[in-house]
């Protein structure tokens, strides 16, 4: 794959330092980045095709006003990391956050890091999109690991990891991965699957986060809700016009839309929310 250009990147998330691939490099980069570009499936929702290779991504998140969802995020910050020259280990994860715990695992629908970064692996994940991770997570079990804007906790049973956040009921499984190494045609395989088939909530649900200051602010189907540490609900709002979910799409998230707010409305309209 092609370099990207990291001036542009680096604009894009307002980054103003002088990169090392060092621990503090690696959480800035990801703090600015869950809060610079927007987590979305907009393309999914509206027939689009998601395409993984560098030229469109960077066309995408960085050069329009659009974000993405897990892979095109990860591939992205993946070639940033390795540009900076970290030691970068893509991996996959299976998604458990709206499935009952005793539910079969599904397929590997989500993309996440291990980076080597000061001798120690740390978890690296910058679009899992239902509770963004905004700073890099060290590779131990059963510690509690505070962020700015939730607390995470790593767990291990029969040769799998299993990641959890606090939530206002309890730790709630975000979802469930190995450490075998991946390739760029393993992603293809994931996305074209996450972006088409109909078991996904993408092709049914307006799903959105993007972080600012120490707010989560989410669409999930026609609602608008902004979180606390935690998951703590502190407003939800009911979208009840495209000229509000416009608004919301321009003013909250920074995103142009591809198709008219009407149409992501109408395309919602009646969908179960998760």
């Amino acid at each position: 794959m092609s370099d990207l250009s990291l001036s542009a990147y680096f604009s894009r998330i307002g980054y103003t330092g002088s990169p090392r691939p060092d621990l503090s490099t690696l959480a800035e980069l990801q703090a600015l980045h869950v809060r610079a570009i927007p987590f979305e499936g907009l393309d999914p929702l509206v027939g689009c095709p998601v395409k993984l290779d560098l030229p469109a991504i960077e066309a995408k998140l960085v050069a329009s006003r659009r974000g993405g969802y897990c892979f095109e995020h990860s591939v992205l910050f993946k070639s940033v990391l390795e540009q900076i020259g970290f030691a970068v280990t893509g991996l996959t994860g299976r998604v458990r956050w709206m499935s009952p715990p005793d539910s079969p695992l599904s397929p590997r629908e989500h993309m996440l890091l291990s980076v080597e970064v000061e001798g120690e692996k740390r978890l690296v994940d910058v679009g899992f999109g239902a509770c963004l991770i905004d700073e890099p997570l060290r590779f131990v079990t059963d510690v509690e690991q505070p962020t700015a804007l939730g607390t995470f906790r790593l767990s291990a049973a029969d040769g799998l990891f299993y990641l959890a956040a606090r939530q206002p009921a309890g730790w709630r499984t975000m979802y469930v991965f190995d450490l075998v190494p991946q390739i760029h045609a393993d992603y293809e395989l994931g996305n074209w699957y996450t972006s088409t088939s109909p078991n996904v909530p993408f092709l049914h649900i307006l799903i959105l986060e993007r972080l600012s200051g120490d707010r989560r602010h989410k669409i999930i189907a026609d609602r608008y809700i902004i979180e606390g540490r935690d998951g703590e609900r502190l407003e939800e709002h009911p979208i009840e016009s495209a000229d509000q979910l416009e608004r919301l799409l321009d003013d909250v998230f920074g995103i142009s839309p591809p198709v008219p707010a009407a149409d992501l409305l109408a395309r919602v309209a009646g969908a179960p929310r998760p």
